[in-house]
């Protein structure tokens, strides 16, 4: 599986594409495009690949993933796929942004078809497996590909961290609890591609991440 990240937004997050070469079906995970520069860049990306776009996929709600979540459903006519019991942050888009003073022009997101814990998604003959990570979010998910040796994390762990559950919805405990049973039990070899940041591996992180070893 190719997968190509874009730096988007104020934060820094990244927005990932999975897809297998030119002419193929295309996944885009977490958009947190911000402005027209940013989404003309995704788009010129498919248009030059020839990409047909099968849905949108987010690790969890916050702004900083979803900026651009409607803008691809509306522009490609494909589904926003997550976690439903993050609805509630998706619903209210534009406060997020503006708690955190960022004059985004945005719209609440639809969740248009909810994700669980196992779900698996095909795209271009290999299966992404949905695995449930709460904690960050109350919907927290990644993306497991096993034939590719990755997985999308969102942001519920990070190089040598893990995400924040100091808002509303966050809990430590269970974040903990989730990379432990989720996350952690994949093979040490697998590369995790964040939310923000650079990517990691599964082993370096139980050497090496304190919030797993202290916790």
């Amino acid at each position: 599986m190719n997968i190509s990240v874009f730096i988007v937004n104020h934060v820094a997050e990244n927005c990932y594409i999975l897809w297998n070469g030119k002419g193929s079906e295309a996944i885009i995970i977490d958009p947190g495009m911000c402005n027209k520069r940013e989404r003309d860049a995704v788009d010129r990306f498919i248009k030059d690949n020839d990409l047909r776009l099968k849905c949108v996929l987010l690790t969890h709600q916050h702004f900083d993933h979803i900026l651009s979540a409607s803008y691809l459903a509306d522009k490609y006519g494909v589904e926003v796929q997550a976690s439903k019991a993050d609805n509630y942050l998706g619903e209210r888009l534009p406060q997020q942004a503006a708690d955190f003073g960022l004059p985004y022009e945005c719209e609440p997101i639809t969740v248009t078809h909810g994700l669980k814990d196992r779900d698996k998604i095909e795209l271009n003959g290999e299966y992404i497996e949905v695995l449930e990570v709460p904690g960050h979010t109350p919907g927290g998910l990644a993306f497991y590909l096993a034939e590719s040796g990755c997985v999308i994390a969102g942001d519920s762990l990070f190089r040598r961290s893990i995400g924040r559950t100091d808002l509303p919805g966050g809990d430590a405990d269970q974040l903990i609890s989730s990379l432990r049973k989720q996350l952690l039990s994949l093979p040490d070899d697998t590369v995790v591609y964040c939310g923000h940041g650079e990517a990691t591996e599964i082993g370096e992180e139980k050497r090496l991440n304190p919030y797993i070893l202290y916790y």
